[in-house]
């Protein structure tokens, strides 16, 4: 027997204020579509009872969660299931609050089944179902309907339709209204958090496994928010926390706790991927973060195709560690190339080192991994936690990072730059003259050593003002690149893009660029892409092969140094080494980089014997990949950083290290490209020399004349670095032969030939004084011989105001610089004078304007020495003589001028008589 027929009457609706956000496009009722209210087109919502009215009890159906169709038999009882039919407004929540699937029509058998094919919760008697005339019944209201229902409308009651007396078994209670602050609550759980109806699909194993192995190379496939049917997946990998929320469309879920630090939860009625955050407790308070796996990839396809094709010349900043908003979300983009790896992890103080919880993904073939992770920035530490082909992990710091940690630390730091550069007008006009042209007197410093234990602002109130007092026109910075020994002077790097720690911050050091700029002074820097250290968390089988060093151990390993080669062959090593000369450049205002070890990377045999090195293809022992970096490496500096100089130091007669890159040389190859290179030639064979006693130099007189037969093969500058007072080899005062006196005497004359030789100059800081003793890394210059309590402080003074004064004649004397690099600005007066050890020589600039300098390498005074000179000018003065006494010498000077006679001499129709001091290098000029 049928029940007889009851209709089904809605609660007491009444709307306030605006419909919650997130809504599903309109649900149908019967076989019309609903209005903007809910209610179907043309049809009335149901009038409201009085609010002193009781509610009436709901009909059984109401409780079911199934939309009743017109016209259609209910199907037979069935057993009950863990989820009933949705309702179908998108604002319908299950008993925690989780938004249901959208309805679906009834079978014409069986019981009612829910968006996933499962059987109803209640039990429902067969029999036709009563026309509805439109009406709905509670279970296809609002959840919100009491608080957002229009006003009552007078008019006829909706008619109930028939329902069976009994009831079903409800899986939910009725939703109550959101409260002030947007998370639902349920008349069950008023004030906590809701939980889904049904539980997310399990994780595939394999993907479970190498998620939490590291390995896995699409953690954002598995992790984040993911169309299902019926709903949308949310998965995060939360290692050590207690609890895990989702918040979306203002509502709040509670995950899934699937061990091992997995959470996941079903949204359901959701056609595509929301907008959430995460809600994490751990053993503390809740914080609210982001998912890092609910972003899109933040680094661009222009970026991927440029690494791909190794010509990504900006590469710091696609690669590394940035700072970003990316989809208006703070955070820090992290991004590292490790192609052999089989995963890779971020991991840092933000995660207490445990890299679990942000491994990152593979962007295609290129080898890039990346990771956006929200919540990160500035002075966050980190490192790469990498998965080696054989499964095996290292802990590894970012090539590419811009920041690190302060020695022995070795992890790298987060960092975006705020310095606001003052040296626009430097800048503008520093390639306004070539180089080569240019007056260049460099001072060559190891900072951390200069002042020991200034910071580099610090610094930066000092060493402007020395620098540009002594009238040296550039410092060269040996290595600033960080690097852990501090025994290595900087030489073996393993921070390429990142300024040492030891003095402060990137942003520190480009204050100390800025004033040296403000101060008039280029600033050159020695750059090593030669060779990096073994240390395992730096480069050295970065991520578990052979990566920036050559796979074949007689390419990589050097023989010398016990360091790695880089294998220059390989298009992304290049771009690595070529992007970060343009870096320092480009980023910190370098004028300069000084190539450090050149001649090691253009020779395959270097240091090494016969059977230890692999010759190139056409059988020879030049590396023909490292002649393209070098080649590709000056080309791109010059290209986009004007006014900047290269300078080689190489140590071999290689053919062409100066000329441009597309002419050919008798070798066949094309040149390297660099500025200006190293004369180390001259270096070593002027100190051999000097270091002969006055009486044997005339047997080796050959060692100072030799450099010209050369001097224009290339662009030169003349060094007297840090390798030559160091490791045994003695300061330069330490070198000259005799007592003190004449230690310095040596000293004095020898810079005064080598500021009028061809060629730039540079000179080691603590040279300038004549320090006795070597270079001390630990310690720096001898300050303390120039204090005045000091008994000696005169004669170290007087050096001092020697190259004062040498640097003020030069930049003023265009014939000592203008011509450098052409026969033209040369002429030897007396190049053979072995027996007298006397030099003279004439240099002219641009105009043929003269400047005469005079040698006297003996201890003797030489009286009425007579020199060939230009028969145009009548009469000669001193411009500059070493022996006077304001610089310690025996004031051996010649106050007035020297009358040009018609007596010719050294080939020349005229010639002067002077007066020659002793171990003094004299300059004269037309008067």
């Amino acid at each position: 027997m049928r029940p007889p027929p009851v209709r089904a009457v809605p609660p007491p609706t009444r709307r306030v204020g605006p419909r919650p956000p997130g809504r599903l496009p309109p649900a149908r009722v019967g076989n019309r579509p609903a209005g903007r209210d809910g209610w179907a087109h043309g049809t009335a919502p149901p009038a409201a009872p009085p609010r002193s009215a009781p509610r009436p009890a709901p009909a059984a159906a109401a409780h079911t969660g199934v939309r009743v169709q017109a016209q259609r038999p209910l199907a037979p009882a069935r057993a009950p299931s863990r989820c009933a039919h949705p309702p179908p407004s998108s604002r319908l929540r299950s008993s925690r609050g989780t938004p249901l699937a959208p309805a679906e029509r009834l079978p014409t058998t069986g019981g009612a089944r829910g968006h996933n094919g499962t059987r109803g919760v209640g039990t429902v008697p067969a029999g036709p179902a009563p026309a509805t005339g439109g009406a709905r019944t509670r279970s296809e209201q609002s959840p919100w309907a009491s608080h957002h229902a229009p006003p009552a409308k007078a008019g006829p009651a909706p008619v109930r339709p028939s329902v069976p007396r009994h009831r079903t078994t409800v899986p939910y209670p009725y939703p109550l209204p959101l409260p002030p602050g947007g998370t639902p609550v349920t008349a069950r759980s008023a004030g906590k958090t809701s939980r889904s109806v049904r539980k997310a699909p399990a994780l595939d194993p394999g993907d479970r496994a190498r998620l939490l192995a590291g390995e896995h190379h699409d953690p954002h496939g598995v992790l984040g928010a993911h169309p299902v049917k019926g709903g949308v997946v949310i998965r995060v990998l939360r290692p050590w926390a207690k609890e895990v929320a989702v918040l979306t469309k203002g509502k709040r879920l509670a995950m899934d706790d699937d061990g091992d630090g997995l959470f996941s939860v079903f949204v359901p009625l959701l056609r595509k991927v929301p907008a959430y955050e995460l809600r994490v407790r751990y053993d503390g308070d809740e914080m609210p973060v982001h998912d890092p796996y609910r972003f899109l990839p933040s680094l661009g396809d222009l970026d991927l195709h440029l690494i791909g094709e190794g010509r990504h010349e900006e590469l710091w900043t696609a690669l590394g560690a940035h700072p970003m908003t990316h989809e208006g979300v703070e955070g820090t983009r992290f991004a590292v190339w490790a192609p052999n790896a089989r995963g890779v992890r971020v991991t840092g103080d933000f995660t207490h080192w445990d890299g679990t919880a942000l491994p990152m993904r593979s962007l295609g073939s290129t080898g890039v991994w990346e990771l956006f992770v929200p919540g990160i920035g500035e002075g966050a530490v980190y490192k790469y936690d990498i998965a080696r082909p054989d499964g095996s992990h290292t802990l590894r710091a970012d090539p590419m990072a811009r920041r690190t940690e302060c020695p022995p630390n070795t992890a790298s730091i987060v960092t975006a730059s705020h310095h606001a550069w003052e040296d626009a007008e430097w800048m503008e006009r520093r390639g306004a003259r070539p180089p080569h042209e240019a007056p260049i007197s460099v001072y060559e410093v190891h900072l951390p050593s200069w002042r020991p234990g200034l910071t580099y602002r610090e610094l930066a109130e000092q060493l402007p003002a020395y620098v540009r007092d002594l009238g040296f026109t550039h410092v060269e910075l040996m290595p600033v690149t960080e690097h852990p020994f501090g025994g290595s002077w900087g030489y073996q790097v393993t921070g390429f893009y990142a300024p040492t720690a030891r003095m402060g911050t990137p942003d520190d050091f480009k204050f100390l660029v800025d004033a040296l700029h403000r101060a008039g002074i280029g600033v050159l820097m020695d750059w090593v892409p030669a060779h990096f250290p073994k240390d395992d968390w730096a480069l050295a089988e970065f991520d578990g092969r052979p990566l920036y060093e050559h796979e074949d151990p007689r390419r990589s390993h050097h023989p010398d140094w016990g360091t790695l080669e880089f294998d220059y062959g390989r298009k992304e090593v290049r771009n690595f080494l070529v992007a970060n000369a343009v870096y320092w450049c480009q980023e910190f205002h370098i004028d300069g980089l000084r190539v450090d070890a050149v001649a090691s990377m253009l020779y395959l045999d270097y240091s090494r014997e016969h059977g230890e090195w692999v010759p190139n293809e056409f059988g020879g022992r030049e590396n023909l990949d490292a002649v393209r970096f070098l080649q590709e490496m000056n080309a791109t500096v010059y290209r986009r950083c004007p006014g900047v100089i290269t300078f080689a130091e190489e140590s071999t007669a290689w053919d062409g290290v100066t000329r441009a890159t597309d002419q050919v040389g008798p070798g066949g190859f094309g040149g390297l490209g660099f500025g200006m290179k190293w004369n180390m030639g001259w270096m070593h064979d002027s100190l051999e020399y000097m270091q002969k006693e006055p009486v044997h130099r005339k047997y080796h007189h050959h060692e100072m004349t030799f450099s010209m037969v050369y001097a224009y093969s290339e662009n030169y500058i003349l060094p007297i670095s840090h390798d030559e007072v160091v490791h045994g080899k003695r300061s330069l005062v330490s070198k000259m032969p005799g007592d003190w006196w004449q230690q310095r005497a040596n000293h004095r004359a020898y810079l005064g030939f080598m500021w009028a030789h061809p060629g730039k100059q540079l000179l080691y800081m603590g040279q300038e004084f004549a320090q006795g003793g070597e270079w001390s890394v630990d310690h720096g210059p001898d300050w303390w011989l120039l204090d005045p309590a000091y008994g000696a402080e005169a004669d170290h003074r007087g050096v001092r105001d020697l190259v004062r004064d040498l640097n003020t004649v030069y930049a003023a004397t265009p014939s000592l610089w203008e011509r450098d690099t052409v026969p033209e600005g040369f002429q030897w007066v007396v190049g053979d004078a072995a027996d007298d050890n006397v030099f003279a020589f004439l240099r002219y600039d641009g105009f043929g304007s003269p400047l005469l300098a005079v040698c006297n390498f003996s201890p003797v005074v030489r009286h009425d020495y007579r020199l060939g000179v230009p028969e145009e000018f009548a009469a000669w003065t001193e411009v500059l003589n070493t022996d006077a006494a304001r610089y310690g010498g025996s004031d051996v000077v010649g106050t007035d001028p020297v009358k040009t006679e018609s007596v010719p001499w050294h080939g020349r129709s005229a010639s002067v008589r002077m007066t020659l001091p002793p171990l003094a290098t004299v300059w004269l000029r037309p008067a």
